[in-house]
């Protein structure tokens, strides 16, 4: 897999979640104390989110971190 594939896979599964835990892109953001358009990056695939970033969206969506690399495939 290619490290885009990676990061828009991860992105994507933070989307999901988030949408699952009925939060707002904003929402998400404000409890990982980024802002609005640096989630977007993360949640696009367009940044590459550092463990500490990770931790925090893991902390938010109060899921394990481990849970951000599952995928369904």
């Amino acid at each position: 897999m290619k490290k885009e594939e990676f990061l828009k896979e991860i992105g994507s599964k933070i989307k999901n979640l988030r949408a699952e835990k009925k939060m707002s892109q904003i929402q998400l953001a404000s409890l990982c104390q980024f802002d609005k358009a640096s989630m977007s990056r993360i949640e696009s695939g367009q940044a590459n989110p550092t463990i500490q970033t990770l931790y925090k969206i893991s902390e938010a969506l109060e899921i394990p971190i481990p849970h951000l690399f599952k995928t369904d495939k």
